[in-house]
């Protein structure tokens, strides 16, 4: 099983956006998935409420169960383990930072999202220097704001996502509805966004991006870690 892990240290910048969607995505390509949600506002956790039955699994975790949380997915037979974490908590990120084998940091191209990058970066260092991305969100269709924002990220030696997920209200319909924008929208511009950064993430892990029909093991899954 790979972990992967949602980390920065602001509110409010898609972290939870994109854990949800990334764990849809993964679901519908046949992965066997655990969303571990590490945010006390358990956002994650209120989606799922929404969503039902419908795979993936979704568990609020306290930071001191999450090995526990892991281990558990992982014998249950997941294939990706998520983890959402909080704003401005080190707890929580150092914790997704130790565990993951990729992070994704995502940030508005904004300063205020910007000055949160030096501390993000020294969180996963000190948690053990895991490879790590930046990840463009809320990223508005007119300008260039985010070409200059991914230069400026470059020139600090932070490497960027070559996918970036733009500001678009279906992702918020679709958390409303206990969905995916995949789901809400398949051909829309969102789903081919969280497509890409989908295969980009199954690339960077070493990880297959289809997986087997596994109702079974995913009923083990639910059953194990829920």
């Amino acid at each position: 099983m790979k972990v992967l892990s949602i980390v920065c240290q602001k509110g409010g910048s898609a972290k939870t956006t994109t854990a949800i969607n990334l764990a849809v995505e993964a679901t519908r390509r046949g992965l066997e998935v655990a969303l571990i949600d590490l945010d006390p506002q358990v956002s994650a956790c209120d989606w799922k409420d929404i969503r039902g039955d419908k795979p993936p699994v979704v568990a609020a975790t306290p930071v001191p169960h999450l090995d526990r949380a892991l281990k558990a997915a992982a014998d249950a037979g997941a294939d990706l383990a998520i983890i959402d974490t909080a704003g401005r908590a080190n707890d929580t990120a150092s914790a997704a930072a130790r565990a993951a084998d990729l992070v994704l940091i995502p940030l508005q191209p904004s300063l205020a999202d910007l000055n949160t990058v030096a501390a993000t970066l020294d969180i996963i260092r000190l948690a053990g220097g895991k490879p790590a991305r930046a990840l463009l969100a809320r990223v508005r269709a007119a300008g260039s704001r985010h070409e200059e924002t991914t230069a400026w990220l470059a020139a600090k030696g932070v490497q960027v996502c070559p996918i970036f997920l733009g500001e678009r209200v279906i992702f918020q319909d679709a958390y409303a509805m206990g969905l995916g924008v995949s789901e809400a929208e398949p051909h829309g511009k969102a789903a081919e966004e969280i497509q890409q950064l989908y295969m980009y993430t199954c690339s960077m892990l070493g990880i297959p991006t289809e997986g087997g029909s596994g109702r079974e093991k995913a009923k083990r899954t639910r059953k194990r870690i829920a």
